[in-house]
């Protein structure tokens, strides 16, 4: 599996992250928005660290730049 997401996109990926995770467990707590905003936290938490996203496989795209060709 090779990384995908380039350096600013993960960036802009925990980022949202922590946003999410704040907003799901702070003001939406105890709801199903709130459960929705941590999942989707949580989805961009890994894929800002492991530097992979899935969907970007699929539709044949990467933000990192070593990948280009």
């Amino acid at each position: 599996m090779q990384t995908n997401v380039g350096a600013v996109d993960r960036a802009v990926r925990l980022v949202l992250a922590a946003v999410l995770f704040y907003l799901g467990l702070v003001l939406y707590s105890g709801s199903a928005l709130g459960v929705g905003l941590v999942v989707a936290g949580a989805v961009l938490l890994v894929t800002g660290l492991v530097g992979f996203c899935g969907l970007y496989s699929l539709l044949g795209l990467h933000t990192n730049q070593s990948q280009k060709l």
